[in-house]
C-alpha cells in the first residue's frame, strides 16, 4: 500500500504539483480507512498536502473533490464492484478522471524500483495533522451544490414518487436520500449499513443477478422505481416498477434520450464496444455523432473531453456527463433518471416502451465463463484462427478486434468475446432485436471459443 502511495507521490513531485495537494477517499470495505490513512501519511512524508476524507466517500464525490480543491489528483481506496475479498488503489488526475494508461505504467515501474530500495517517506498522521499536511475533509456539501447546478432539484423534489434505494452496503449509502430530503419523494433505503462482506450477493455490482433483494423491496413497497449503486457509487442499476431489471444498455440509451429530447441538449455520445447500438440510432434521430472506444472509462473520458461530449457510457453501468467530471457518476445518473420520470410522468417500463418506439426493440445479455488460466493463450489463438461466416444462422457483415473479438451480423445484432484483464474470466456479450436471438448468439459465442 505504501509502495503504491510513494510511487504516486514521486509522480506528483516529478510534475511539480506538490503545492496543489491531493484528495484521498475510501469506500466501506475491510480496512479501507486504514489504507487511506497509510497513503495520507506517505503523502505527508513527501511534503504533499492531503485532503483526507473523514468518512467513506463515493468515488464520484472524491473525483469532484479534486476540482473543488484544485488538487493535483486523488487516490481512492476501493475495489468498486468487485468481490468482498478485493480492495484497490485508484488514482485520479487533476480533472477528476482516471489517470491514463501511460501514467499508470510509469507509476507501476516506479513501484518495482521501490520494492528493491524500500525508499518510502512517512510522517505519522498525528504529526501531519498538527503540521497542516493532512486536513480532514467532508466533500458532500460542495458535491451536492454541484449536482444542484446540474439538476433542478426544486422541481424534482415536488414529485410524489416512491423510490427504493439500494446502495449495496457501499459508500453511496444516504447520499440520494439526503439530496432528496424534504421532498415529496417517499424513500425506502435498504442495505444501507456498512457490511464489507456484502451479504446476499456475489459482489456489489448493480446487475440483475445481485439485485434480488431490491426487486422484492420494490414490489413489496409498491414503488415506482428501484435504484442501486455499486460499492463506490460510480455505477447505477435501475429496477422498474414491476421488479424487473433494466439492462445497463437500456439505461444508457434512456439517459441519452433524456438529455437529447427532454433537456434539448446537443453533443456527441461516447460508447464502449460493449455498449448498445441504440446510441447510433439516437445519434441519427437527433443529429449527433457517436464515438466508440475500448472497454474502460479511462478510454471514454479522453474522448468526452476532446469532443465536449454530452455523455459517455459503458456496459458496466457507468455513465458520465458534460459539465461535471469526465468520470462515471452513479448518483448523478440516478437523479437524471428520476428527473426523466418526473418530466414525462412515465414509469421505467413506460420509458423503455417509449424508447423502443423510437429505436426499435433491443435486448442484451452477458455470459461470464471461467476457464483454466493456463488456457488463455490457446483460446485466444483459437479465436484468431476461427473465421465463421454466420452467428446462430445469421450472416456476419464484419468482424473487428478493437477490444476482444466482435462479430457484426446482417440483422444488426452483434456478439463480442473478450477476456478480463484481472482474472481468468471470459465475457461473451450479445445484443439483438429478440431475446431468443440473444440466447442463441451467446451459445454460438461459447461454441466459438472451443471450451
Amino acid at each position: 500500500m505504501r509502495l503504491c502511495a510513494q510511487a504516486t507521490a514521486n509522480y506528483i513531485l516529478s510534475k511539480d504539483q506538490a503545492k496543489k495537494g491531493i484528495v484521498i477517499g475510501y469506500d466501506t470495505r475491510f480496512a479501507s480507512e486504514d489504507f487511506a490513512a497509510a497513503a495520507a501519511e506517505v503523502m505527508a512524508g513527501n511534503g504533499i498536502k492531503t485532503y483526507l476524507c473523514s468518512r467513506p466517500t463515493p468515488t464520484p464525490v472524491v473525483s469532484y473533490g479534486v476540482l473543488y480543491q484544485k488538487a493535483a489528483g486523488a487516490i481512492v481506496i476501493t475495489a468498486s464492484h468487485n468481490s468482498a475479498k478485493w480492495n484497490g488503489f485508484k488514482i485520479k488526475s487533476a480533472d477528476g478522471a482516471s489517470i491514463p494508461t501511460e501514467t499508470t505504467n510509469q507509476i507501476e515501474k516506479d513501484i518495482e524500483h521501490l520494492q528493491k530500495t524500500g525508499a518510502i517517506n512517512h510522517l505519522s498522521i498525528g504529526e501531519a495533522t498538527k503540521n497542516g499536511l493532512i486536513i480532514y475533509t467532508d466533500l458532500e456539501k460542495p458535491y451536492a451544490a454541484q449536482l444542484a447546478r446540474l439538476v433542478d432539484l426544486t422541481s424534482l423534489n415536488m414529485a410524489k414518487i416512491k423510490v427504493v434505494i439500494d446502495p449495496m452496503f457501499g459508500a453511496g449509502a444516504g447520499y440520494l436520500k439526503r439530496l432528496l430530503q424534504g421532498s415529496a419523494f417517499e424513500i425506502v433505503e435498504i442495505d444501507n449499513d456498512r457490511n464489507p462482506l456484502f451479504p446476499g450477493m456475489e459482489r456489489p455490482e448493480p446487475i440483475e443477478v445481485n439485485l434480488g433483494h431490491l426487486s422484492k423491496a420494490v414490489i413489496k413497497a409498491g414503488a415506482r422505481v428501484g435504484i442501486a449503486s455499486d460499492g463506490d457509487a460510480d455505477r447505477v442499476g435501475i429496477m422498474d416498477e414491476n421488479g424487473h431489471f433494466l439492462t445497463q444498455l437500456q439505461t444508457c440509451a434512456l439517459l441519452a434520450l433524456y438529455l437529447l429530447e427532454v433537456r434539448g441538449e446537443q453533443g456527441a455520445l461516447v460508447k464502449t464496444v460493449t455498449m448498445t447500438n441504440m446510441l447510433y440510432r439516437l445519434g441519427e434521430i437527433f443529429g449527433v455523432p457517436v464515438f466508440e472506444t475500448p472497454v474502460g472509462f479511462k478510454y471514454v473520458a479522453p474522448v468526452m473531453i476532446a469532443q465536449n461530449a454530452l455523455m459517455g457510457g459503458e456496459e458496466s453501468g457507468g455513465y458520465g456527463f458534460r459539465g461535471h467530471i469526465p468520470e462515471r457518476d452513479g448518483i448523478l445518473s440516478s437523479l437524471y433518471f428520476l428527473d426523466f420520470m418526473v418530466k414525462t410522468g412515465k414509469t421505467p417500463s413506460e420509458l423503455l416502451a417509449y424508447l423502443y418506439e423510437k429505436v426499435g426493440p433491443h435486448y442484451y445479455q452477458r455470459l461470464d465463463e471461467k476457464f483454466p488460466a493456463d488456457q488463455r493463450s490457446a483460446i485466444i489463438n483459437h479465436l484468431k484462427a476461427t473465421t465463421p461466416n454466420k452467428i446462430a444462422g445469421v450472416e456476419i457483415n464484419r468482424k473487428d478486434t478493437i477490444d476482444g473479438f466482435r462479430y457484426h451480423c446482417a440483422d444488426f445484432s452483434w456478439l463480442l468475446i473478450r477476456f478480463s484483464g484481472t482474472e481468468p474470466v471470459m465475457r461473451i456479450y450479445a445484443e439483438a432485436a429478440q431475446p431468443r436471438r440473444v440466447t442463441e448468439m451467446l451459445k454460438a459465442g461459447k461454441d466459438l471459443t472451443g471450451i
